[in-house]
């Protein structure tokens, strides 16, 4: 059963902004070590950076108002094929076993401006 679904999209050039900006201190406050090491190592972070934003946004709109949590509780991982996956930390894991919620699907893609992501939680 379909316990939420979300979705987001993030201009990749608002990714280029904050780094310039803040630096690397922005996005260390809502990325994993791993995420960010993930991003960097591609010639250009930026749409790796976007997309994993909106993940954690299209998360957050996946679960409604129900719970606050970190964006640092949500870190997007790709298994060993490349697919990509969330995996939930803190609050947001026992949130996620107290509903049930089984599998967390999520689907990324960017395109020259954008970054686009969608989660479905199956419960």
């Amino acid at each position: 059963m379909i316990y939420g679904i979300g979705i987001d999209i993030v201009k990749i050039q608002r990714m280029k902004d904050a780094s310039e900006k803040w630096g690397r201190k922005f996005f260390e406050k809502i990325l994993s070590d791993n995420e960010i090491s993930y991003c960097y190592e591609r010639s250009d972070p930026y749409p790796s950076l976007a997309v994993r934003f909106a993940a954690k946004e299209a998360l957050i709109k996946a679960i409604g108002a129900e719970i606050a949590f970190s964006m640092k509780d949500v870190e997007v991982v790709n298994n060993e094929k490349g697919r990509p996956t969330i995996l939930a930390k803190g609050k947001l894991e026992e949130f996620l076993r107290d509903k049930a919620i089984k599998h967390c699907h999520l689907s990324l893609s960017h395109e020259k401006e954008f970054g686009v992501a969608c989660v479905v939680l199956e419960s």
